[in-house]
């Protein structure tokens, strides 16, 4: 939980905006369009930043919601009308189906026939943060590649640009 108070805090003290929203909404430059279901906000999200569907391809959502009772060692079970509502919206806006810009680019050496489940251990991931040390990672405000919002204060509104990034000490 105490990676969604960063989450929450990070949410709640700045934002991208109108210009920004349009920003992500376009798919330009490092923005993805924010969530907007509600039950990928309340279910995803409270527990850990609700990660934009056009960060994977749809592939890796079906794949990651088929084992929710093992999702990176803890049990995320949900009802099965909540699931599929989910899987739908997720797998409907992913990365390969919406043909965001930098979603395809986040994709790029993923091969049509991986179904990645750590958006971490993406080749354009590793090599957009090829720069972090490995002591940065471990800093008990960060403690996990997939806490963005220690760093990218503005990833719930899918604002990821480099001139944004706080890293923190």
């Amino acid at each position: 939980h105490d990676q969604q108070r960063h989450h929450g805090d990070a949410a709640a003290g700045t934002g991208t905006g109108r210009r920004g929203a349009q920003r992500a909404q376009a798919g330009g430059g490092h923005f993805y369009a924010p969530v907007t279901d509600t039950a990928v906000k309340e279910e995803c999200g409270g527990c850990h930043l609700a990660f934009a569907p056009s960060m994977l391809p749809a592939r890796s959502w079906t794949r990651l919601m088929t084992d929710l009772s093992n999702h990176f060692g803890t049990d995320a079970s949900i009802d099965p009308d909540t699931a599929k509502k989910i899987t739908d919206y997720l797998t409907a806006n992913a990365a390969d189906q919406t043909g965001t810009r930098y979603g395809n680019k986040l994709l790029r050496g993923v091969t049509s026939s991986q179904a990645p489940l750590r958006i971490t251990e993406l080749p354009s991931w590793v090599k957009e943060h090829r720069e972090v040390a490995p002591s940065e990672w471990q800093q008990s405000a960060v403690r996990s590649k997939a806490n963005c919002t220690a760093c990218h204060r503005d990833a719930a509104q899918g604002d990821f640009e480099d001139d944004r990034v706080r890293i923190p000490k």
